[in-house]
């Protein structure tokens, strides 16, 4: 029986992960410092383990108990605009969290491969649609850091024989997300607004746009990966082919809630305005994984679980540690406006 380490399991993404590990026979380690997951989000067949990726000590620990054959790393905190006003948070947990996985497997010696969960981040602005021989150029620290990592991997290959494969997931939404969150994943922050009866909110013109991708044409993918070995020490763009404005994005969420709802433009903040992929590695590798799951029939499941979860009370983040430029309803949130 293989024994597979998954970070952020306790996410949205990472606890569908450890669900189609455990389909596949794994013995599933999943560890979280529920900072944006929780507990409850995991399967109990798996060993749930609360910690940190910073912490060291435990990851040694882990990795000498359990003799991890793949690692998962999907831990991280990844919010791009706000990444600019956390750069040292953002750093220190997408960056050194990930440096300390990669250590502990290259000294480990059983990890056949480690799977990292980067993001289209990286691509940066005016590249679409983006593909995987493009050459990255992130312009927010999140899609730094993660670029960061994927060349490290690429270094610890080349070293160490560590074997790796990188997915470059994009807007990723699903049943679990936590639509509490005040920073990212729009649908969820639609969704949260509409059953509190608050209006939505908009950054700019809302004709930004993005291919919002559900869980199921991303989790079984990752998690089937690591046991492929023909695509190994490559990259793949992972998600939804069609892109949508943010505007035509929340008249379908309202639809599908069945609420009504004004929608409040905000100042614009500085972030890409078009962001979609191609996907047609990611159809040669694992084109029997892809359920090209629309658009609606994705919003449509993840409405039923959100109004049967509930609303959630966002936490405004507290460390920031620049707050010039900050956009205005974030500064309101935090206190720095």
């Amino acid at each position: 029986m293989k024994t597979s380490l998954v970070t952020g399991a306790a996410g949205f993404i990472g606890s569908h992960v450890v669900d189609e590990l455990l389909r596949m026979g794994h013995r599933v380690v999943a560890l979280d410092d529920l900072s944006g997951g929780f507990s409850g989000n995991v399967d109990e067949k798996a060993l749930f383990v609360e910690g940190s990726v910073l912490d060291t000590e435990l990851i040694d620990r882990l990795f000498r108990a359990h003799r991890f054959d793949y690692v998962f790393h999907l831990a991280a905190y990844a919010a791009e605009g706000l990444s600019h006003f956390i750069k040292r948070f953002n750093y220190t947990n997408n960056v050194i969290g990930s440096v300390n996985l990669i250590n502990a497997s290259v000294c480990s010696g059983t990890v056949q491969c480690f799977v990292f969960t980067s993001s289209i981040a990286v691509y940066g602005r005016n590249q679409t649609p983006m593909t995987e021989e493009m050459t990255p150029m992130p312009e927010d620290p999140y899609g730094i850091a993660k670029y960061a990592v994927e060349l490290d991997l690429r270094e610890s290959h080349e070293i160490f024989g560590l074997n790796y494969v990188i997915f470059r997931p994009h807007n990723v939404y699903g049943e679990r997300q936590n639509i509490g969150d005040p920073y990212r994943n729009v649908i969820g922050i639609f969704m949260n607004q509409l059953l509190q009866g608050k209006p939505l909110t908009v950054f700019g013109d809302g004709k930004q746009s993005r291919a919002f991708s559900y869980i199921a044409d991303v989790a079984p993918i990752i998690a089937r990966s690591a046991e492929r070995p023909a695509c190994y020490n490559q990259v793949f763009n992972v998600g939804a082919d069609t892109p949508y404005a943010v505007l035509d994005l929340a008249e379908t969420v309202c639809c599908v809630m069945g609420k009504r709802s004004k929608v409040v433009h905000l100042d614009a903040r500085n972030e890409v305005v078009h962001a979609f992929s191609s996907h047609e590695k990611a159809g040669k590798y694992f084109g029997d994984l892809q359920q090209n799951v629309p658009l609606e029939k994705g919003l449509q499941n993840m409405a039923a679980w959100v109004k049967r979860a509930g609303s959630r009370q966002g936490k405004p983040f507290k460390c920031i540690e620049v707050s010039k430029n900050m956009p205005p309803a974030w500064a309101r949130l935090t206190g720095n406006g």
